[in-house]
């Protein structure tokens, strides 16, 4: 039976697994300018490039389905290894086959690393597991506050070329990983005991609930790509510099890491439907706030966007884990397929709109579609076995 203790030190040295993990996996839309530029690319050809590092993440169903027999320690320790050397030779990329290369590298590396991560966390958690996945997504969400910094401060140091320097500290930082994190057998970690059953009998059973929330994430995600993904890009159409860009990212994603950090803790109290549903109505509230505003307003409103856009993964991914299955990976796999899917179809029609009506226009488009999350959130509500 799983403990009900929650262990500090545990959750802590996975979610520094994290942070190491996805500094380096942020990099590409912050240097998104740089590429389009180097490549001569369009806003829809660059969409295209995030979908190649997200779409190993469709792996994470089949990740999901034998995670039992995968060697979790070293795959904690090594891909955020492997995925630091593929983002710190994006720069030096001599033409799109290689830089796809490196991306869909480090795509399989994420989907290696965040089957198994979030699953050890929930065992580590005992009865607080909304606390330890705001631990595990500070862990994200902080790394995409310093990996914007990070990359374009490289760049202004020793050129676009000159990233792969980037690649020691994480050699150092795996290293300790390696001297730090206890040797456990991962089904005794993740399953207590409990049968592994069928993953296909898995899936049929939670269809409607992964179908709702599904629904949910997928009006959240074109206003949550917009963000993430084109922001410094839309404000360098509006004359900022890219070092502007890259502080306008970090903003966002260092509330974000804050939003992360306390969601999962209030919803423990509050309940994850509840949340769910204030954030459906208040995050494109605040995003249409952002398309009307001046530059330092906005900036203001990026530390209230970050927080009502990223608040929502602890809840969801700890009310995913809650739903009862004897089958926590492949719930987190599915998770993580649908998270890729929907970010997919979000990254390519926000590039696609931005070339055809603006990035502006698209901005505003994002922020009344995301209204759809609130009915969806109801949805969730029903075919959820947690009603609160």
């Amino acid at each position: 039976m799983t403990s009900k203790i929650f262990h500090w030190p545990k959750v802590l040295i996975i979610s520094v697994a994290h942070f190491l993990h996805d500094v380096y996996s942020s990099f590409l839309p912050p240097l998104l300018p740089l590429i389009i530029s180097k490549f001569s690319l369009s806003l829809t050809s660059s969409s295209l490039l995030l979908m190649l590092q997200n779409l190993p993440s469709i792996l994470s169903l089949f990740v999901g389905a034998v995670a039992h027999k995968l060697p979790w320690r070293l795959l904690i320790i090594l891909t955020p290894l492997l995925t630091a050397l593929c983002g710190s030779l994006l720069g030096l990329a001599p033409n799109l086959v290689v830089l796809g290369a490196l991306l869909v590298t480090m795509g399989i590396s994420s989907a290696l690393f965040h089957v198994p991560s979030p699953i050890v966390i929930r065992n580590y958690s005992g009865n607080k597991s909304g606390k330890g996945m705001s631990w595990y997504m500070l862990g994200g969400e902080g790394a995409r506050m310093v990996g914007p910094i990070l990359i374009v401060a490289t760049v202004s140091w020793w050129t676009l070329e000159g990233t792969w320097r980037l690649i020691f500290p994480a050699v150092v930082f795996s290293l300790v990983l390696h001297l730090m994190l206890e040797k456990r057998d991962y089904q005794s970690t993740t399953q207590q005991g409990v049968p592994i059953g069928n993953w296909r009998k898995t899936l049929k059973q939670y269809a409607p609930f992964l179908l709702s929330l599904a629904t949910y994430m997928l009006f959240r995600s074109v206003m949550k790509a917009s963000m993430a993904t084109f922001l410094p890009t839309y404000l360098g159409l509006k004359g900022n510099t890219l070092i502007t860009g890259a502080i306008a990212l970090s903003v966002l994603q260092g509330s974000a890491a804050f939003g992360s950090f306390i969601a999962g803790g209030i919803s423990d109290k509050v309940g994850r439907l509840k949340s769910l549903i204030f954030l459906a109505i208040s995050a494109p509230f605040f995003m249409l706030l952002f398309v009307y505003s001046g530059f330092m307003v906005q900036m203001v409103l990026l530390v209230f966007l970050g927080v009502l856009l990223y608040a929502t993964s602890p809840i969801l991914l700890a009310l995913v884990l809650e739903q009862g299955s004897d089958q926590p990976a492949m719930m987190n796999a599915s998770f993580t397929t649908i998270n890729f899917i929907t970010n997919a179809i979000a990254v390519i029609s926000t590039g696609f709109l931005g070339d055809r009506i603006g990035l502006s226009t698209t901005f505003h488009f994002s922020a009344f579609l995301a209204f759809g999350a609130l009915p969806a959130a109801l949805l969730l509500r029903r075919n959820s076995l947690v009603k609160r």
